[in-house]
Formats: structure tokens, C-alpha cells, sequence
């Protein structure tokens, strides 16, 4: 146990065992979901030739690699900050990289993604420009990022949903209906009020508590009503049904092992390539980095210049994810803003993400079993969550407009656009632009202009790759 503590720091970062055991358990529930949305979202898609990824493939090898990352990250950069198959990455190559390629050479492109992100983060480029960032930018990015974790909870539960007009975009309930329309949501508002009661009244394990209850209310809803699953039926469970019917082992399907192809730039030509492979490194480098900022900021584990310890083997094996992710057509795995959760639970060290990382392996071989907690139970955690994280808030003052303005923009764009890249691009140009027109342009980085005007490429990547026929 001592050397335990000592390679882990424990003691150290005024954490325990317990704290970590249960906040990586924590973190594995309010990520159980992707599990089983990365594998929908991939296994969705027919690639250029008319092939399909299965499901249940996809499932195992989410599990692995997400089990393997995570537990690797904590034994090198022994933080408590779990990895998974990124949201965004996953949708742009099912949506937009496989209608040009089969699906081994998109993942093809993925792994030359990491290979380049791990060269930046071992040159030292990538953690100068992270140093670059102003803390305003880093604070913002942290409430940004708790925003963002607040609407993917409330649209995850059905709390919040498209209406599918121009006016209002969104609207209070599933479809937007206006008002709480199935009983879902209602166990989602139930397990928010049990876990808020019991953090406010600092109930230890109140987040973990919270969650189980809710399961447990979810999965007795289920065995009276049948509610099922939303495909099927209106008023369903949105992803996972609480159910547990069925044996909760099975073997996992390993086939999609290294099955991926550097043959991208024959099929395609190498321009076009070029710039799919520009669009994974940027969306990768910034959604990381805001993700880093914002949960060591909220472990406490920041210095008062944003940085955290032991930042540039952070950053390799973060890199690392989107080898693996590609080589295991998984997508690309990058920590998850999810691992909030287990933070806000106690989690301070690696020992939390050996904790989720094996929960996670053991999923490949008990999927049934990590499936009964249903998206809108796991949502209310994440609510909980993105509001300790806007409380990042109050340590920047905004009356200044050059200052204002970026940090607002910031946090607003993640949400709003679903992407933490887009709030992070926007406020980099609009920081620069302004503080620059204020009279401070020796306050900003030469490093930030590069990255401002690479975010300018990046946002008119469409019209570009338009003009080169991609």
C-alpha cells in the first residue's frame, strides 16, 4: 500500500484509496454510454466500397482500446483522466471520410493523426502552446467545457431536444415538445435532485449514491412498464434499456484488430488527404488541450499558470489514443470531459483510471451487465458536473470588452456548436483580434497568431476542400 501511495502520490494530492476506487467507478458509469453510442455512430455508415463495420465489433474494440488508454494514462501521467472514442472525431469520419474511403483506410488516416500530434507533443510544440494560452483563456475554456458537459447532460436526458424548426431551435423536452414528456427524463430529473440533496448536504460518494439509485429506479420503471428502447418506441430509453434480462457475459469479437490501410492518398490524391488529416490533428489537439485545462483545474491539481504535472506525457500518450483508436477502428480515443464525474467524486490520481480502465475491459466480456445504466441516469451526473466547472467563472473579470468578449464567445460556441475545438478557435481569434485593437499586442503570443490563423483555415476547411473537389 505504500508503494502504491508513493507511485500514485495519494497521500500527496490529499486523496485515498477509497476516493480513487470510487471515482473511477464514478467516471466508467457516466462513461458506459459510449460503449454503446461510438459503435451506433460507426457502425451506421457504408463506407466507398459498400462495407459496413459490426456492431458488436466495434463495442469490443471501443471497450479495449478506452480500457488500454485509460489505464496506460494513469500509470504514465497518473492522473485521474479517462480515455474513450472521441464524440465529433467519430461522426466526422462516418459522416464525411468514409463517403471518399473504405473504413481501414479512414482509420488509416487516424493513426498518421496521432503519429503527428505525438511528434508535436515530444518536439515540445505542443506544450508551448499550451503555455501560450493567457490563464483568462484557460479559466474560459474550463467553463466552456462545464457548459458543454451541463448540455450534452440535459439533451442526453431528453430535458432538452430539437424541435426541428428555424425558430426556436430547441425546446424543453423530447422533440422539443415544451413540456417533460416521457418517463426517461422524469428518472434523469429524479436522479439530479437525489444527487444534488446529497452533494450539498456533502454526503460522501454522493455522485456514485445518486447514480445508483437512479439505475435502481430506472430498472424497476422498465420491469413494470416495458418502455423499451426510443428506436422502437416513442417515450422509450435513449440508448441503454435498464433491463436485466438475458446472461450478462459475452465473449468479445477482437476481428477489427489492426485493420487499417495508409492507402488513402492513392485513392483519393494527396491534397485531399492532407486536409482530412488537417482537420483530425486540429480537432484533436484543441479538444484535448481544453479538456486537460479544464479537469486539472477542477481536480486542483493546476498551477497558477494552468499547467499540471508531469503536462508533456500528458500530451504523448494522449497522442497515443489516436494510434490505437485507428488501429482498432474505434476511432480516435482521447480523454473524455466525462471523467469530471469521478473528479468531483475525490478522484486526484492514476489509480482512478486504473479503476475505470479495467471496469472498461471487463465490459468487453460483460457488455450486457455495463449496459443497464441508461444515458438519462448518466446525464444527471454530468449536469452536476458542468456547474462545478462553470464556477470558473468568477475568477475572470469580464468588464474588460477585449477580455469579455473572447471568454464569452468561449464558453458559448462549445455548446452551441458541439464542439470544444470550435469554442477554442473562436475565442483565439477574437483574443488576438481584440486585444491587439485594445493597444496589449505585446501581451500576445507570436505562437497565438499561428494558432488563430490556423483555427481561420480550420473554420473554412468546407469552402477549401470545395475548391480542391474533396
Amino acid at each position: 500500500m505504500n508503494r502504491l501511495d508513493r507511485f500514485f502520490e495519494i497521500t500527496a494530492r490529499k486523496s485515498t484509496i477509497g476516493a480513487e476506487v470510487r471515482g473511477g467507478v464514478v467516471t466508467f458509469i457516466a462513461m458506459a454510454y459510449i460503449i454503446v453510442l461510438n459503435p451506433i455512430i460507426l457502425s451506421s455508415a457504408q463506407d466507398v466500397a459498400g462495407h459496413k463495420l459490426g456492431f458488436s465489433q466495434v463495442s469490443a474494440m471501443t471497450s479495449l482500446a478506452a480500457g488500454v488508454m485509460t489505464i496506460l494514462f494513469g500509470v504514465v501521467a497518473r492522473l485521474p483522466f479517462a480515455f474513450a472514442a472521441g464524440l465529433g472525431i467519430n461522426s466526422f469520419l462516418a459522416t464525411t471520410v468514409v463517403g471518399s474511403l473504405t473504413w481501414p483506410e479512414a482509420m488509416g488516416l487516424v493513426v498518421i493523426d496521432g503519429l503527428i500530434i505525438v511528434l508535436l507533443a515530444v518536439t515540445g510544440l505542443r506544450r508551448m502552446v499550451f503555455d501560450a494560452v493567457p490563464m483568462q483563456l484557460k479559466l474560459a475554456i474550463t467553463a466552456g467545457i462545464g457548459l458543454f458537459i451541463l448540455f450534452i447532460g440535459l439533451v442526453d436526458a431528453g430535458f432538452i431536444g430539437s424541435t426541428g424548426k428555424p425558430s426556436p431551435p430547441v425546446g424543453l423536452g423530447a422533440g422539443g415538445a415544451g413540456s417533460i414528456n416521457t418517463v426517461p427524463t422524469v428518472v434523469f430529473v429524479f436522479t439530479l435532485l437525489v444527487t444534488g440533496i446529497l452533494v450539498v448536504r456533502r454526503v460522501r460518494g454522493g455522485i456514485l449514491i445518486g447514480l445508483v439509485a437512479g439505475t435502481v429506479v430506472a430498472v424497476v420503471i422498465e420491469a413494470i412498464w416495458h418502455l423499451g428502447s426510443a428506436v422502437k418506441q416513442p417515450g422509450g430509453w435513449t440508448l441503454s434499456v435498464p433491463t436485466l434480462s438475458g446472461s450478462p457475459f459475452a465473449l468479445p469479437d477482437l476481428s477489427l484488430a489492426g485493420d487499417f490501410s495508409l492507402g488513402s492518398f492513392g485513392r483519393i490524391g494527396v491534397l485531399a488527404a492532407v486536409m482530412l488529416v488537417f482537420t483530425l490533428v486540429f480537432a484533436n489537439f484543441f479538444d484535448a488541450m481544453g479538456t486537460f485545462t479544464g479537469l486539472a483545474r477542477e481536480a486542483g491539481l493546476a498551477d497558477k499558470q494552468g499547467t499540471f504535472p508531469r503536462l508533456r506525457s500528458a500530451l504523448i500518450v494522449e497522442g497515443a489514443g489516436a494510434i490505437v483508436g485507428g488501429a482498432t477502428s474505434s476511432s480516435s480515443n482521447t480523454v473524455f470531459i466525462e471523467s469530471g464525474a469521478g473528479i468531483e467524486e475525490g478522484a486526484r490520481t492514476g489509480l482512478a483510471n486504473v479503476v475505470t480502465g479495467t471496469l472498461f475491459l471487463a465490459a468487453m466480456f460483460v457488455a450486457p451487465l455495463a449496459q443497464i445504466v441508461p444515458s438519462e441516469v448518466a446525464a444527471a451526473a454530468l449536469v452536476i458536473v458542468g456547474v462545478m466547472m462553470m464556477s470558473q467563472l468568477r475568477h475572470i473579470d469580464i468588464t474588460e470588452f477585449s477580455v469579455g468578449l473572447p471568454v464569452v464567445l468561449t464558453v458559448a460556441v462549445m455548446p452551441f456548436s458541439y464542439s470544444i475545438a470550435n469554442g477554442i478557435g473562436v475565442g483565439f481569434i477574437a483574443w488576438v483580434v481584440l486585444r491587439s485593437a485594445a493597444g496589449k499586442v505585446r501581451e500576445v503570443s507570436p505562437l497565438l497568431w499561428i494558432v488563430a490563423a490556423g483555427f481561420v483555415l480550420y473554420f473554412a476547411r468546407g469552402g477549401i476542400e470545395s475548391l480542391i473537389g474533396l
